[in-house]
């Protein structure tokens, strides 16, 4: 039972519940027999706004060229950035909302949307107004995240850009928060070797944390960097990708309760190592999943997401179900209000027509079909044309 405040009022046996709200009126009553109700999914961390397509770069990876070759060639993250720069504000919302209109479809309630495709101020503002815009106008809910500190400009040094984020990006974003003209909840580095180092990425976050921002980065994807070591200490949120994570990193992450956020598509799409998942979970890690959705990994599906975590790393099906909801609500700092159906939190559900949960991950590719119904706040924002015909 949903309110009209969009908050979980009740959830137990159908009878029970019948017979508690027997006096009460509801806009509108679902049939859920011999269906699955799950929590809304979440997906922790992708990379929605941009321009420029890249589809060519992925027959050079298939050809063998490694991500960074791609970037030296002038491809990758700068393609996109110069593509990025280019397009208007208009351009990028109305292609940001049509991807979270699939993300929403694939049964997305909460995602984090990151900038990082503009590295000058001027453009990263555009992307974080593109990410409030779309906020304020679709239901699905959004987690946003300054990530200016993607890659290197060209034309500047490391250590210069991140001179410029500390001294110019960040106090105008938090002069922009403040005037309530603009509102950002994570801070993001690229810390990896050729990019941002250890140190540039310290200050970085530290900056970012002073300005109120919840420290969620990537770290130890391509180099094992001692990012993990770097953001238990921090009191980071989350790290992202952490293919290259040392054991100690492990061990400092469990910790401070620092959450992974791992991404079966980057390492499936890259062919590199997968994340020892495993090691993170017996250890005490909170785990969390996220789509990578970017112009580098074309995914914008959690259930593909969850079964890709199965097959390559080695998670149970329900270790998945629990990253792609809860522990991915964690790593945003919203598991007290998402990731779960309990009394008082938000009403963010799909309806699958299935009598087993495990369809959804069980099915790789098959959400088209089983995701009959996608809830945010106890409103239907997503119905499927076949409901029901299965």
């Amino acid at each position: 039972v949903v309110g009209r405040d969009g908050r979980i009022k009740a959830v137990g046996q159908a009878d029970v519940i019948r017979h508690q709200f027997s006096g009460a009126t509801f806009e509108r009553i679902i049939d859920c027999s011999g269906k699955c109700v799950l929590p809304g999914l979440v997906d922790a961390h992708t990379h929605p706004v941009w321009a420029g397509d890249r589809v060519h770069e992925f027959a050079m990876k298939l050809a063998g060229a490694s991500y960074m070759e791609i970037h030296q060639a002038g491809g990758g993250i700068h393609f996109t950035v110069e593509h990025t720069r280019k397009a208007t504000e208009e351009e990028l919302l109305s292609t940001f909302r049509h991807r979270l209109e699939r993300m929403q479809r694939a049964g997305s309630t909460l995602v984090e949307c990151k900038s990082g495709y503009g590295l000058s101020l001027e453009t990263e503002l555009k992307m974080l107004r593109v990410i409030q815009r779309a906020q304020g106008s679709l239901d699905i809910g959004i987690s946003s995240t300054y990530c200016g500190a993607h890659s290197v400009p060209k034309g500047k040094t490391a250590a210069e850009a991140t001179d410029d984020i500390v001294n110019h990006h960040l106090p105008k974003l938090r002069e922009l928060q403040q005037s309530g003209e603009i509102h950002v909840d994570n801070i993001d580095v690229f810390c990896e070797k050729g990019v941002f180092d250890l140190e540039s990425t310290r200050r970085i976050l530290q900056a970012g944390k002073d300005a109120g921002l919840q420290i969620n980065f990537h770290g130890d994807e391509l180099h094992p960097m001692r990012s993990a070591e770097l953001g238990a200490e921090l009191g980071a949120r989350a790290i992202s990708h952490l293919e290259e994570v040392s054991d100690e990193g492990i061990t400092a992450m469990a910790r401070a309760k620092c959450a992974a956020v791992l991404l079966p598509t980057t390492a499936y799409m890259l062919r590199l190592k997968q994340p020892r998942a495993r090691k993170m979970l017996e250890e005490g890690v909170i785990v969390a999943l996220g789509s990578d959705f970017n112009p580098n990994a074309y995914c914008l599906s959690m259930p593909m997401v969850m079964h890709l975590a199965c097959v390559n790393m080695k998670m149970s099906m329900n270790e998945a179900l629990a990253a792609a909801t809860i522990n991915a609500a964690y790593a945003l700092g919203k598991s007290d209000t998402h990731g779960s159906i309990e009394a008082g939190k938000q009403g963010d559900l799909l309806v699958i027509n299935s009598a087993r949960w495990e369809h959804l991950i069980y099915q790789f590719g098959g959400h088209d079909s089983l995701i009959d119904y996608v809830i945010v706040k106890g409103k239907v924002i997503y119905q499927n044309e076949r409901c029901g015909t299965m």
